[in-house]
């Protein structure tokens, strides 16, 4: 009984795919509307100016609903827009909020006004705030499915010096990827810098410390591996073979360097540019699947593993860097600190995977009868789903455009090949290192045995 249950977790290990898809969105609401904020510290006061498309406002998804009167149909009647403009600034003050070291910031000051679709002003923060100063004239037209809402709110600090958060839940049930804030932070010393937070981003930090950065960065690389199905069917078809963690070392080692290097040369931006890359990538980390696959399935030598491991780290690093990019805008100024941090949660999250995974197999192979045959039918499973994973990829792929092959072309290609060897090189190196304290482990332990069995007493 307790091997069937255990053959039954065995091959269950190679399914795990969720399909979904995001709720039906109201037609008045357009997929990746934009909203602008500029967030200023001054020495006592911090000053948000934000413009908000009247779509989001009128939107059912919007925590808080304005309607705007209009007159001959769709025609917004700016007399009477007073109480909406209330209402709305209300809501902004509320769904919009502003923290100063943990603390919710209070506004002292609210102004707001409609604006035609044709207005530039919050190109530049001063602008921005002339602007929302300015009434619109009566005389103007504007329709209720066209223009924005631009406020100006005030909030009184105790110093400049506070980390200051911003979070928006503007429409709090509304998918990311339909709702996005821009944010340009503007601190009283030091470069300005820009955010795009969704919904979904929670309390984000305008000048995270180090520490800040740390954290959440290790809980971004935990995250994306632990969700990540096709890393997880990689590292599985790791494993497979593999009885005891002290033979997967090397490997794992040789793994991790290899990302590593792709990732921070990607955090750097040195990486092949265009459309093409992102696809090719994404194909070459299903091949990866499907050759660690077919190579359990053939009997592969496992002394030689890290080998093809490193190669193919290179490609993960890359996978990993396009998770990471879109949020290392929130690392501020502490962009090596959050790579590394970002590092060490994979490495985490490979741990946690390795700790669960390892001992599932080692006792279902203890409880099955010609183990070979199980590790061959786990590993046509994980290649069955990531040889679908490489036939899609590749269409995608064969349809993207190449780059001419001229001499800037060439001189990219030359210089990749040779930081591929380099990194190789590195990755052989750490992993004959890690081999070799294993082996050295090993050979203590055995030694030690050995003279347990020549004390005198033993037979």
């Amino acid at each position: 009984m307790v091997g069937r249950w255990l053959r039954l977790m065995g091959t269950a290990l190679a399914f795990g795919v969720v399909l979904g898809s995001p709720p039906a969105i109201a037609h008045q609401l357009p997929l990746s509307t934009v909203m602008n904020a500029i967030v200023k510290v001054e020495p006592t006061q911090v000053h948000l100016v934000i413009r908000v498309p009247l779509e989001v406002l009128a939107s059912e998804y919007t925590s808080f609903i304005v309607t705007f009167p209009v007159i001959a149909g769709s025609k917004i009647d700016l007399a009477a827009a007073g109480p909406a403009t209330e209402q709305t600034l209300q809501g902004l003050a509320r769904e919009i909020a502003i923290w100063a070291d943990g603390a919710r910031l209070v506004p002292s000051s609210a102004t707001g006004r409609l604006s035609l679709p044709s207005d530039r002003s919050f190109e530049q923060y001063d602008q921005a705030v002339a602007h929302v100063a300015r009434p619109m004239s009566p005389g103007e037209t504007l329709y209720s499915n066209q223009g924005s809402f631009d406020a100006h709110i005030t909030y009184p600090i105790a110093s400049p010096e506070a980390r200051f958060a911003i979070q928006m839940t503007v429409a709090p049930k509304l998918p990311e990827e339909y709702l996005k804030l821009v944010v340009r932070y503007l601190p009283l010393d030091g470069a300005s810098r820009a955010f795009v937070i969704s919904n979904q981003s929670g309390r984000v930090s305008l000048n995270p410390a180090w520490y800040q950065a740390a954290g959440g960065f290790v809980r971004l690389g935990i995250g994306h591996i632990l969700s990540g199905l096709d890393h997880l069917l990689f590292l599985f078809c790791l494993i497979i073979p593999f009885r005891r963690l002290r033979g997967l070392l090397p490997v794992v080692t040789a793994f991790t360097v290899a990302h590593s290097i792709t990732l921070i040369a990607s955090a750097y931006d040195l990486v092949p540019v265009g459309a093409w890359f992102p696809p090719l990538v994404e194909t070459l980390i299903a091949v990866s699947i499907v050759y660690m696959a077919f190579e359990n399935i053939a009997g592969a030598n496992l002394d030689r593993r890290w080998l093809i491991t490193g190669m193919f780290g290179l490609v993960h690093g890359f996978g990993f860097s396009y998770a990471l990019k879109q949020d290392l805008q929130f690392a501020g100024s502490h962009i090596l600190t959050a790579l590394l941090s970002f590092n060490v949660g994979i490495e985490l999250g490979q741990i946690a995977v390795l700790l669960v995974v390892l001992p599932v197999l080692w006792l279902f192979f203890r409880h099955v009868q010609a183990d070979r045959i199980w590790m061959i039918i786990l590993s046509a499973l994980v290649a069955h789903t990531g040889w679908h994973w490489m036939l899609d990829r590749g269409a995608v792929l064969w349809q993207v455009q190449w780059p001419a092959l001229d001499a800037a072309t060439l001189a990219i290609l030359v210089r990749w090949v040779a930081g591929i060897l380099l990194a190789i090189a590195a990755v052989r190196f750490v992993a004959r290192r890690a081999g070799g304290l294993s082996r050295r482990a090993r050979a203590a332990s055995e030694g030690a045995a050995a003279s347990d069995l020549q004390a005198p007493g033993v037979r």
